[in-house]
């Protein structure tokens, strides 16, 4: 598991993408990527970097099909991984970059309990807003089963956060469309029950998921329920706007190549 953290990291490091680390692990062995994922997690703490939240991926069919995956996966989200609306990506912060459209919540409490309700979930939910996941890979050509993805913290990358807080009880969820365009042309389209029936549903699961490990979602945290429909490809230049009825829109850019740098 060291062996996989380590390529992985020194993928991130040197800005340059390495193999596939499932011939480090036991073929489908989810749990043994989760122990990759959380020596990550350790590494980036001692560092002094700040968990707020989590991210679950692999919730819509359209993105496990581009990924030939059957599960949904669950990562870390660190304060320094958000993107303030207004401010562009940096060139070459990300190896290979895509875009999903989310919803994201916003928790008031803690969800303590292994088999959390609906009711729960809505109570415990101060508010949500659209999101912008920017997914990264440091596997090379997003070459990517499931044990490569979760070790990889779930594919995570950076996010970006709409500015408007919308109660739960103001928008169904399961109901909104979703459109997603880069450099004005539609990208993705989607709805909220192309993630896993709902993005309530998917916050359930992790929900109960991270419970049962001990670790469960706390008041304060940030959760991006997954994807709304399919992931963009990003390049240096581009801007995005996900629009998603009932809770706004919200935007990112990433910045020119900087002069000279390789395609």
């Amino acid at each position: 598991m060291t062996a996989a953290a380590d390529l992985l990291a020194e993928a991130a490091r040197s800005a340059r993408p390495c193999p596939p680390i499932r011939p480090l692990l036991d073929a489908g062995d989810i749990d043994a990527a989760y122990a990759v994922q959380q020596l990550h997690t350790e590494r980036a703490l001692a560092t002094g970097r700040r968990p707020v939240g989590r991210k679950i991926g692999l919730t819509s069919p359209a993105v496990q099909h581009q990924l030939g995956v059957d599960q949904p996966d669950f990562g870390v989200l660190f304060a320094d991984m958000a993107v303030p609306e207004g401010q562009p990506v940096p060139a070459g912060r990300l190896l290979q970059p895509k875009v999903e459209a989310e919803a994201a919540l916003v928790l008031g409490t803690d969800l303590p309990h292994h088999d959390p309700t609906v009711a729960d979930l809505l109570r415990a939910t101060a508010f949500a807003l659209p999101a912008l996941e920017i997914v990264d890979s440091r596997i090379a050509d997003w070459d990517i089963t499931i044990v490569d993805t979760v070790a990889d913290n779930a594919s995570s990358g950076l996010y970006v956060l709409g500015g408007t807080p919308v109660p739960l009880d103001r928008v169904d969820l399961r109901a909104v469309t979703m459109t997603l365009t880069r450099n004005g042309g539609t990208v993705s389209q989607g709805t909220g029950a192309d993630c896993l029936g709902s993005p309530l549903t998917a916050a359930l699961w992790l929900a109960s998921t991270l419970a049962r490990l001990g670790e469960p979602l706390r008041a304060g945290d940030i959760v991006l329920t997954g994807a709304l429909g399919p992931m963009a490809a990003a390049a240096p230049g581009d801007q995005f706007t996900a629009r998603i009825d009932g809770l706004g829109t919200v935007s990112t850019a990433f910045a020119p190549a900087a002069p000279g740098a390789a395609a």
